[in-house]
Parts: structure tokens; C-alpha cells; sequence
């Protein structure tokens, strides 16, 4: 029976991935210099990351490693400036992940793709901000300029952003399928179909 334990080697391969895939979400979130592309960069990130994320799963699959590999971008976001908003709703984002993919005992493919696809959903709490933080996010994005600030204002409304959710979950959904197709190889001697 394999150890399910995490090990020192698994939170060093945690550190890598999340550097990588900060690394990845900062040039995706570059879109979001022209406002009215912040409501799509969640569903850009999903595709683009679902290689990274979905690689990540194939090579460690043990509790928590997930939750912990999802949740190291949205606390270092909030250190450097952000509201408690993008911590707290990151936390509710990555358990509901980390269950999922539980459930699917971190060897089913269904289950590692829908974690995925919610996991994706964390960043959409970039733009909650806007409406559950609105003077300190506004505080925030005021270097981007007046204008740009209020496009934001317009654009963030609780309608978008039911849309811009599924947008995340889409994006994390064809981000997973792509990632299967580019690692299939991986996949297969991780024992995840």
C-alpha cells in the first residue's frame, strides 16, 4: 500500500509547481490591463493552467497536496496587497477542490478534472473583490488610473460574475483535457484514466 502521507519531497515538488504556475497566472492576468478581458482571464488561466495543474496531480496524489498547491498564490496575493477576500474565498475554493478530488481517491481522471475546474474558480475572487471589498480594491486598482478603475466598477456586477464562474469552471474543464492529451504518458503510469 502506498505511503499517503505528504513528505518533504512532495512539499518541494508543491513549492516548484506553485512557482511555476504563479508564474503562468501573472502572464495570463497581464489581459487585465484592458478591463473588459479581466472577465474572460479566468477561463484563459483554466486552459493554460490545466497542463501545469493537471501534471501536478499525476505526480503527487495525496491528501492535501492540492489544497496546499492551491492556496499558496492567493496568500502571497494577499501579502502583497490584496484583500482578505482572495484568501478567504481561495480557502472555501480549495477545499471544495480537495474533496472532490478525494472522492475520486486521486486516481480518476473525472474527479481530478472537476477538482481542477473549481480549483480555477479561486482567481474569480480577484474581481469578487470589486463587490465585497469595493473601497480598499478600488484603493488597489487606483494605480491603473481613474478611468480603468471605473470600467472595472461597471464591468464587476454580481450578473458577470455568475458568468465569469462558469467561464473559470469551462476554462478548468478544456484546461484538463488538454493537459490529459500533453501528458497522457504521465497519466498512464500514474494509474489516472
Amino acid at each position: 500500500m502506498k505511503e499517503k502521507k505528504l513528505k518533504i519531497k512532495d512539499l518541494v515538488t508543491i513549492g516548484v509547481f506553485a512557482v511555476i504556475y504563479f508564474i503562468v497566472m501573472f502572464g495570463v492576468g497581464m489581459i487585465g490591463m484592458v478591463p473588459v478581458l479581466f472577465l474572460i482571464y479566468p477561463s484563459i488561466l483554466g486552459v493554460v493552467t490545466g497542463t501545469i495543474v493537471m501534471l501536478f496531480m499525476a505526480k503527487v496524489q495525496k491528501p492535501w497536496s492540492l489544497f496546499i498547491l492551491g492556496i499558496l498564490s492567493p496568500l502571497l496575493m494577499f501579502a502583497m496587497g490584496h484583500t482578505y477576500v482572495i484568501a478567504v474565498h481561495a480557502l472555501g475554493v480549495m477545499v471544495i477542490a480537495e474533496m472532490i478530488r478525494r472522492a475520486g481517491e486521486y486516481h480518476s481522471f473525472k474527479h481530478n478534472m472537476m477538482a481542477f475546474a473549481i480549483f480555477n474558480t479561486w482567481i474569480c475572487g480577484s474581481l469578487m473583490q470589486m463587490l465585497w471589498a469595493k473601497e480598499k480594491y478600488i484603493e488597489l486598482s487606483m494605480m491603473m488610473g481613474k478611468e480603468y478603475v471605473d470600467a472595472l466598477e461597471k464591468l464587476i456586477t454580481y450578473p458577470h460574475m455568475a458568468l465569469v464562474y462558469v467561464g473559470a469552471v469551462i476554462g478548468g474543464i478544456i484546461g484538463a483535457y488538454i493537459g490529459r492529451a500533453l501528458l497522457k504518458k504521465h497519466f498512464n503510469k500514474a494509474g489516472i484514466i
